[in-house]
């Protein structure tokens, strides 16, 4: 019973903090914030992977995979309309399970922010290789690397912060070249390109699927500032819908333009199969705008990583979860700097050692895992009544039933992972109980 009552205490804390926070988050504002952390450097690269092992029943994967995220949002949804606070995914976690499990979903987290910007940042090597073919040797390209995250390291110290129009900027310069390529692309399809031999089976369509998830995976991201959303019951849900559908479709367009114009040769232009297939329809000058296209939208996605990402390390140092140097701030510019250089190693090591597909699916079994998490919380936190501020929550007839049907698609999915996937994503939850632990009985004694 103490524990629980420290719980409660806890979250009532949180709330009262962030009861100081301003609610001017909308649909339209939540709605656009989702789909521009979901719509990132992935989608430049991925259909080629996807096409390797379906061939012309690719868009199938990004349909199950959209099927898979109706359930997670449904789940995140309910569970956002109970839980306002700020945190998104953790806070719903730690709420129904208390603070380890939410600083292991905070883990999660961390190890699928460092997978993933170690994948992105392959795909902008290999943007900058295709237009400088010279910066492809195996050393060169750790130096173009070295240099991406050491410029970003600098910046990132001095305090830069990325303004609201700076993030709109990018978040055109991504998304134009894309509905460019399906705007004139779409009329350049050819419709035997798109014919299926066969079903698919389980192993090929799984494997396809837990690699395109990186791609559909973001909304948690967006969910983060839960605490500044008006009326959550109400925005969580419709802006978390609004948004798959946008992107789902954006998705499978962009396939369907890839293979109807490329055909079975889509599956050997890894590293950037939609500048081939705009070459078709546009010539050099489209091959030329989705590399650009490519190359911005990873940029953008690594500055804003490196902006946001670094700050758990420091607060773990922050917490005693980590040794407290972690959370210095830098005399000057009082940034976390050596959280900043901690995170840009670590990163810096996964983009050498691996591959775009390879870290893709790492990140994906982390975020899949959190997902778990999330899924879980939202039954118990149905079952327990939890209501924001006496709000009335997000409900539906049959409602109970979505995070076991969640849980299973994400058992599914999870079971075409590898084992190093999980090896890796065990070691750094085991590691990180030790701190907590050890954190713990400190602070008790």
């Amino acid at each position: 019973m103490p524990a629980m009552a420290d719980e409660t205490l806890s979250i009532q804390q949180a709330e009262q903090v962030d009861h100081q926070l301003v609610r001017g988050i909308g649909i339209p504002a939540l709605t656009a914030n989702i789909v521009s952390s979901t719509i990132g450097a992935g989608i430049f690269v991925i259909p080629a992977a996807v096409a390797a092992g379906l061939g012309p029943a690719a868009p199938l994967a990004f349909i199950c995979c959209a099927i898979a995220m109706v359930l997670f949002v449904t789940c995140f949804a309910i569970a956002g309309s109970r839980v306002s606070l700020t945190g998104g995914l953790y806070a719903y976690v730690e709420v129904a399970f208390g603070k380890y499990v939410g600083f292991l979903a905070g883990m999660l987290y961390f190890l699928t922010a460092l997978g993933a910007v170690a994948g992105v940042v392959n795909v902008l090597a290999n943007s900058i290789v295709l237009v400088i073919p010279f910066l492809g040797g195996p050393v060169i390209r750790i130096v173009v690397m070295l240099a991406v995250y050491g410029v970003l390291v600098l910046i990132n110290i001095r305090g830069v912060r990325e303004g609201a129009g700076a993030v709109t900027t990018i978040t055109i310069a991504k998304l134009l070249p894309l509905l460019l390529f399906i705007g004139v692309g779409i009329f350049f399809i050819n419709p035997q390109n798109l014919s299926w031999p066969g079903w698919p089976g389980s192993k090929p369509l799984g494997d396809a699927v837990i690699l395109l998830i990186f791609a559909f995976v973001g909304i948690e991201v967006a969910l983060i500032p839960s605490g500044e959303v008006k009326n959550p019951a109400r925005t969580v849900p419709r802006s978390a819908y609004l948004a798959l559908v946008i992107t789902t479709i954006i998705y499978i367009l962009i396939q369907l333009v890839a293979q109807g114009t490329l055909g079975v040769d889509l599956a050997n232009h890894r590293d950037a199969p939609l500048a081939e297939a705009a070459a078709l329809f546009l010539g050099n000058i489209g091959r030329t705008i989705l590399l650009a296209g490519a190359t911005i939208s990873a940029f953008g996605f690594v500055t804003s990583d490196i902006l946001s990402s670094p700050r758990m390390i420091f607060a773990f140092g922050r917490d005693g979860a980590l040794p407290k140097w972690f959370a210095h701030v830098h005399p000057r510019y009082r940034s976390p700097d050596i959280a900043i250089i901690t995170y840009a190693v670590l990163a810096l090591a996964l983009s050498v050692t691996g591959t775009f597909e390879k870290l893709a699916v790492l990140s994906n079994v982390a975020v899949l895992l959190m997902y778990l998490l999330c899924c879980a919380a939202c039954w118990f936190l149905v079952q327990r009544d939890v209501r924001a501020d006496g709000a009335q929550p997000f409900n539906f007839p049959g409602m109970k039933i979505v995070p076991a049907l969640a849980i299973v698609a994400i058992i599914w999915i999870l079971a075409h992972a590898t084992a190093w996937e999980f090896e890796v994503n065990g070691i750094v939850l085991a590691i990180a109980s030790v701190f907590y632990f050890l954190r713990t009985k400190l602070r008790s004694t």
